[in-house]
């Protein structure tokens, strides 16, 4: 199946997962996250990713998130099923399942822990974008899955009519302007601090954890280069170095995105599910200490800031365990 233009959106956010203190999915909390982020300015939401605690997801949860992000966006922006497998005949029925559970597309993860080869890599992506009438992300990030998906094996997968964009994680600049000169793919920052100057080469928009808690100032940044205001999109670069510094340096983004939402706020609990545990005070300091910084971010009042160490101390297990099949 063809598709034209951006079926993906701009600013997409690879939500979180709300959870409660003992580390079930909190669904009224998804749904109010959900709510918050689009109407502070993101048009995708990237459910079940990394960021989302894919690992530690039950395949049900993964597809009841997709219904609720369908349910709570109503039309006012794209939702997206990450994760998915590093079995191929599971990441298929998941994208399949995600699907009819009415995704709007899905993002693939290279195959991880397994570390195939590219002809490898090659043939898990082409099968799953065969199995699917979605538009196909491809989720190249390395420092997670421990192999690349190497410029000359993204080359061949463009050529599949329903693989449309990558999400770049490795902040190869060079590699990201020869994919660009060479194949139609769309390109999606995967991260945070180099939004920007993925923006500036060419990049269609982003796939950030830090959107998470300020969508707002990506929507600035991103509709800034759209009309070609490179000194409003610095502007609010600039802006958010210290919280992308903050979310993004000392722990896993998941697990500092939650203890800074808690803070706000925005979520019930900043609890994570093991092995993923809350900052450690120390940790906890310098994420504070960092946020400090934050000055005149659109959307975010750290004036009313109340971090809680103790609720995130330590990592859940959850009643029923993530499966791999």
């Amino acid at each position: 199946m063809t598709h034209s233009g951006n079926p993906f959106g701009q600013v997409l956010v690879a939500l979180v997962t709300p959870m409660t203190a003992d580390g079930e999915v909190d669904w009224p909390a998804v749904e109010k996250h959900i709510d918050d982020v689009i109407t502070s300015g993101a048009d995708g939401i990237v459910v079940t990713g990394t960021t989302g605690e894919t690992s530690t997801l039950t395949d049900p949860e993964k597809l009841r998130l997709v219904e609720v992000g369908k349910d709570v966006a109503a039309g006012r922006a794209k939702i997206i099923t990450g994760g998915g497998s590093n079995e191929t005949a599971h990441a298929i029925e998941l994208y399949r399942k995600s699907e009819k559970a009415g995704a709007d597309g899905i993002m693939i993860v290279t195959p991880y822990y397994n570390k195939p080869t590219q002809a490898g890599i090659l043939t898990h992506f082409r099968l799953v974008a065969d199995s699917t009438d979605l538009p196909v992300i491809l989720y190249d990030i390395p420092g997670r899955t421990g192999v690349p998906i190497k410029y000359e094996t993204i080359l061949r997968l463009a050529k599949h009519p329903n693989i449309l964009a990558i999400k770049d994680a490795k902040g190869d600049f060079s590699e990201v302007s020869r994919v660009l000169n060479q194949t139609d793919l769309l390109y999606f920052s995967g991260d945070d601090a180099n939004v920007l100057p993925h923006l500036a080469i060419g990049a269609s928009g982003l796939i950030g954890v830090t959107a998470n808690i300020a969508a707002t100032p990506y929507r600035t940044i991103v509709d800034a280069v759209n009309r070609g205001d490179l000194a409003t999109a610095t502007e609010q670069h600039k802006k958010l170095e210290p919280l992308v510094r903050a979310v993004m340096t000392h722990v896993p983004g998941t697990v500092s995105a939650k203890y800074i939402l808690h803070g706000l706020g925005r979520i019930s609990s900043p609890r994570v599910r093991l092995p993923l545990v809350g900052p450690e005070e120390w940790e906890a300091a310098i994420i504070e200490d960092e946020l400090a910084l934050v000055k005149d971010v659109a959307g975010v009042d750290f004036s009313n800031f109340r971090p809680d160490r103790n609720a995130a101390a330590g990592g859940a297990l959850p009643k029923i365990a993530g499966t791999t099949r």
